[in-house]
């Protein structure tokens, strides 16, 4: 019997990243987890029915190279890739301290270039596969408080970008998910506790369309898609 293909989804959490792994699982693949947090990637990993555990911090690139070898090593070759970790700060070009963006670079952008560099080769030679990254509209876009944050997104949709046209020809679809909404979770619940429950963009909904671009057919790829919730203003 096959087994079942491999996700590699970074950034676990208790809301998107949670939620990607639900739905990847349910579509019967394989789970590789990554995240920082070893209690609470356990706690994900342990209610998944077919799901490892890497604790990984990805903006450190021998610990990051490290273990995407041993997801090979161990699982086989990711045929799905979801790069979800972020690295954000708030703050303008003057109060910011640049060490921070210098960080941010490191977890949106360099981890995604040593993910690719690691995986798609493999999705090439086996005939295809997707490496999709999550974002949010800082990638288009350099608001005044958002300097510490928003040149590494920007760079990391072009790097994504740049991937795509190289790897598409090749069967390797490349895709950016921006999120232009602040995500439920109890902690944003806090920060805004009289907003209405469709002011949050659900993270099963978001995982939903990381997992309907990351199977579209070849002849209408997506290499980006912008959701928000309707309410959103933009």
């Amino acid at each position: 019997m096959t087994a079942a293909p491999v996700a590699l989804i970074t950034g676990i959490g208790p809301g998107t990243g949670r939620a990607l792994a639900e739905r990847f699982a349910a579509g019967g693949y394989r789970l590789a987890l990554l995240s920082r947090n070893a209690e609470r990637l356990k706690a994900i990993t342990e209610s998944l029915a077919d799901a490892r555990a890497f604790v990984c911090d990805v903006a450190d690139g021998g610990a990051l190279a490290n273990t995407l070898e041993t997801v090979k090593a161990t699982m086989g070759a990711p045929k799905i890739v979801v790069h979800n970790a972020v690295g954000g700060a708030f703050g303008n070009f003057l109060d910011i301290d640049p060490a921070v963006l210098s960080a941010n670079f490191q977890t949106n952008c360099m981890a995604l270039l040593h993910i690719a560099r690691a995986t798609v080769p493999d999705m090439i030679a086996s005939g295809g596969g997707a490496i999709i990254a999550t974002g949010n509209t800082s990638a288009y876009r350099g608001k005044a408080g958002f300097a510490a944050f928003a040149p590494s997104k920007a760079a990391q949709r072009i790097l994504l970008e740049s991937i795509a046209r190289h790897s598409g020809p090749m069967g390797v679809h490349a895709a950016y998910v921006a999120i232009d909404a602040v995500i439920d979770v109890p902690w944003t619940r806090k920060m805004a506790p009289d907003k209405p429950d469709d002011f949050f963009a659900q993270p099963a909904d978001i995982a939903e369309e990381v997992f309907r671009i990351a199977h579209q057919p070849r002849t209408t790829w997506s290499f980006e898609s912008v959701i928000r919730p309707f309410g959103e203003t933009w």
